[in-house]
């Protein structure tokens, strides 16, 4: 197996002139996208906030965040980007992904449509009492 890219264009919002574009690896181990921090403050990003992050190796450290808007294989999505470390792989998460029904197919490195997202869930209390919640 080896590693799935994307190319991915943040922005700060829809009407904004600056952008930063780059070739992402697609990571549905990382919850959240992250890029260098100078590459976002030059597409007009802004911080908006702290989180504590875990690391592959287990470590915790605190990155500032900001929203914006992302979009890849013609999709478009909002969410938090990362204030990553200069010299950083940019990284496209799980949650960009599954927003907009994105699959990984880690065998044959590509990514592929849902036919749907889901609007529904599956709650599982205990051996063979599940409820199953379809939003309308």
């Amino acid at each position: 197996m080896g590693l799935t890219h994307v190319t991915v264009t943040l922005k700060a919002r829809q009407s904004a002139k600056r952008k930063y574009e780059a070739d992402f690896l697609v990571d549905t181990g990382a919850t959240d996208c992250l890029a260098p921090a100078s590459a976002l403050q030059r597409a007009g990003i802004a911080r908006r906030g702290k989180m504590t992050y875990e690391l592959a190796d287990g470590k915790q450290v605190e990155y500032p965040f900001g929203l914006v808007e992302i979009e890849f294989m013609g999709e478009l999505t909002s969410g938090r980007v990362i204030f990553g470390p200069e010299g950083a792989e940019p990284i496209l998460g799980v949650t960009a992904l599954e927003s907009v029904g994105i699959l990984v197919d880690p065998v044959k490195q590509t990514l592929k449509r849902m036919p749907a997202i889901p609007l529904k869930t599956v709650d599982c209390k205990g051996q063979g009492n599940c409820r199953l919640t379809i939003f309308d």
